[in-house]
């Protein structure tokens, strides 16, 4: 199945995604609005502003910068200073913060998350990813766009990225694009663009830019299409990325192209695809 966007492509949907329909996230806790519920639903993403003090955010940016230093030196160990799409100057990508400090891991477990994630998940919820992603300025380029649910299909289809700026973020520096309502589609065909990374279309005329203070939180679903511009500034664009999935996900694996399934792995690995939401409560 396809159609086109206004630019002339066209807009396919992933071989796996058959049957995908969209289920509403409903206000539970109070911590997002009516409307903002209502906002993630309609558009498939909300800003949340002022979540969290500088202080909150300078002693995990501390941490971090020594792990993107780690990456930096690893990338420039290798041949071409790059595997797969991180590259030395470029994008930096730190995996899994929360396994390496208790301070990630208390953060990506507590309040505003839990809240959030309660409201836009429902009760039982784990984590499912979380990594900083450091877009540096001497080799500036965008990051594709695309859906986070194509770079590995899972289900339920609809989860939840929380995309937290350590720096103030605009247009100049990387910060994300995002399409609304085509969310409600379910997951896209993706295709792989050297040396970008994954794509679900090269442009989109609805395209919006979401500029957010440090402290402040994007959320989105896993199928909002989205990008981030070049930073075309002197400064390395900094970003924590934690996704959220409810109890019982599973990632698929198997040829999408030709739509066979091998095997549906739980997403349950205890280190870290902890629970942080059990019966609407923390477990920690």
């Amino acid at each position: 199945m396809s159609q086109s966007n206004q630019e002339g492509e066209n807009i396919t949907l992933h071989p796996w995604n058959t049957e995908f329909t969209w289920e509403n996230a409903i206000q539970r806790t109070g911590y997002l609005s009516v409307e903002q519920v209502n906002q993630y639903n309609e558009e498939g993403y909300i800003r949340v502003d002022n979540a969290f003090t500088q202080e909150e955010l300078s002693t995990l940016t501390t941490q971090f910068d020594k792990l993107a230093l780690e990456t930096e030196g690893f990338l420039k160990s290798l041949e071409n200073e790059r595997l797969s799409i991180a590259e030395s100057g470029a994008i930096l990508f730190g995996i899994h913060p929360s396994l390496h400090f208790q301070e990630s891991k208390d953060f990506v477990s507590g309040s505003p998350f839990t809240e959030i994630a309660h409201d836009l998940i429902g009760p039982n919820v784990r984590l499912y990813w979380d990594q900083i992603v450091y877009k540096q300025m001497e080799k500036p380029r965008r990051f594709p766009w695309h859906q986070d649910n194509g770079y590995g299909f899972v289900e339920p289809q609809q989860y939840l990225t929380c995309w937290v700026p350590l720096v103030d973020v605009n247009v100049n520096n990387g910060c994300p694009w995002i399409v609304p309502y085509v969310h409600k589609q379910g997951t896209l065909a993706h295709s792989y663009v050297e040396p970008l990374g994954y794509e679900c279309f090269s442009d989109h005329p609805d395209a919006i830019p979401i500029e957010a203070q440090a402290g402040s939180i994007v959320v989105f679903s896993s199928l909002t299409p989205h990008m981030t511009g070049p930073n075309l500034t002197q400064k390395t664009r900094k970003a924590y990325i934690i996704q959220y999935a409810p109890e019982g996900s599973h990632l698929l694996k198997g040829d999408s192209e030709s739509g066979k399934v091998d095997s549906r792995e739980p997403a349950t690995e205890p280190q870290r695809q902890f629970e942080i939401l059990v019966n609407g409560q923390s477990p920690l």
